[in-house]
């Protein structure tokens, strides 16, 4: 089962926990619910946390560059606040380390 759950708490950052499958077959509802988060977040930004991915496929990874595309264009900092192994495996294999910036160093750095 995949879910994504936002929360807010004053002055810090939404969070969305991402658990389950990131493939194409959820990559529609993890599209329209990121983009809803974006949206409604606040000056703080988006936390995402990937620890509970368990499969990430090319449609999943285009979801998480549409992710980091959207925070640049609002302006809104995205923290990567846990990566699993299958997701950690997919961005290094197709070199996307530096495109998600200091936002994965981070994480990879717990």
């Amino acid at each position: 089962m995949t879910s994504i759950a936002p929360t807010n708490a004053p002055s810090q950052a939404s969070r969305l926990t991402l658990e389950g499958d990131l493939t194409i077959y959820e990559a529609s509802l993890h599209k329209a619910r990121l983009q809803a988060a974006l949206e409604q977040a606040d000056e703080d930004g988006l936390e995402l946390d990937l620890s509970r991915v368990a499969e990430i496929d090319t449609a999943g990874l285009q979801i998480l560059l549409l992710a980091r595309r959207e925070s640049q264009r609002l302006q809104l900092p995205l923290r990567i606040t846990g990566v699993s192994g299958a997701v950690r495996d997919a961005i290094g294999f197709c070199r996307l380390d530096a495109f998600f910036g200091e936002s994965l160093a981070q994480c990879a750095a717990d």
